[in-house]
């Protein structure tokens, strides 16, 4: 089996699983699970990120260049190892991320409006669970409901910064970092949507003026054509007239005074 084989296989099921993870991760951060809910969600949670880390596995194993694709995927290697480290479990979240954005991403991407309004509300209800998760039930922190935390998550990622909620914590100020810098690129995204949609709109009408000159332009040389068709008929029918105006020579000239 090659790797784009692999990857064909199991884009869909893993965004399944991705789903699956986010629900169990949500539910426990919502609903602040203790006991043998907790321990169920966690359970799940770390099954599906385990098919995560054998999911980069696999893709290593069939990789045609090992050594080649392991250095152009360090990242990859880091978002599915370090969540083993119990202060760095957040990071489940961006294997999270990665996984339905090659996924779902791909079959979005092509309308740009529905991939980036997706991603958008994917980023935002994602940092507030894991601002929630590392916030809730610290010292001096004041994100301890999950509409703090939304609230708090849309205004960073439209970059306003009222200040009203921010977080106290090592792991919140990581993700505020994250998602400070998931809203620029996210304005970039628009931005560049929108420039996009324009040159596309300008391009548009271009190609429809180029046409209307395209085909004004046939017309005339086909007009030109059929005069020319017909000026030469009439030039066959009376072949003792002249084909072009000559001056008179000097004994037409005598004859006719």
């Amino acid at each position: 089996m090659t790797q784009e084989r692999w990857r064909s296989l199991t884009e869909w099921p893993l965004a399944g699983i991705a789903l699956l993870f986010l629900i169990a991760y949500a539910w426990e951060i919502i609903a602040d699970l203790t006991g043998p809910a907790e321990q169920l969600t966690d359970t799940l949670i770390t099954a599906t990120w385990l098919i995560f880390l054998v999911d980069y596995v696999v893709n290593l194993v069939l990789a045609d260049n090992r050594w080649r694709w392991f250095s152009r995927h360090i990242f990859d290697l880091l978002i599915v190892v370090l969540p083993m480290l119990r202060p760095l479990r957040l990071l489940r979240l961006v294997t999270l991320l990665t996984i339905l954005n090659r996924t779902a991403g791909r079959a979005f991407r092509g309308r740009v409006v529905v991939y980036v309004a997706g991603a958008s509300a994917l980023l935002v209800f994602v940092a507030s669970l894991a601002m929630l998760d590392a916030e809730r039930g610290s010292p001096g922190s004041i994100i301890n409901t999950f509409g703090d935390a939304l609230w708090w998550a849309f205004v960073t990622v439209t970059t306003v910064g009222y200040g009203d909620y921010f977080p106290v914590t090592f792991e919140g100020r990581l993700i505020a970092v994250g998602l400070m810098l998931g809203g620029i690129a996210l304005l970039g995204v628009v931005t560049a949507t929108i420039a996009s949609w324009i040159v596309e709109k300008v391009a548009h009408r271009d190609e429809e003026d180029a046409a209307v000159t395209r085909r004004d332009m046939r017309a005339l040389t086909a007009e030109i054509s059929e005069l020319r068709a017909l000026l030469e008929s009439r030039m066959d029918a009376a072949p003792h007239l002249p084909h072009a105006r000559e001056k008179p020579g000097r004994e037409e000239t005598e004859v006719s005074f």
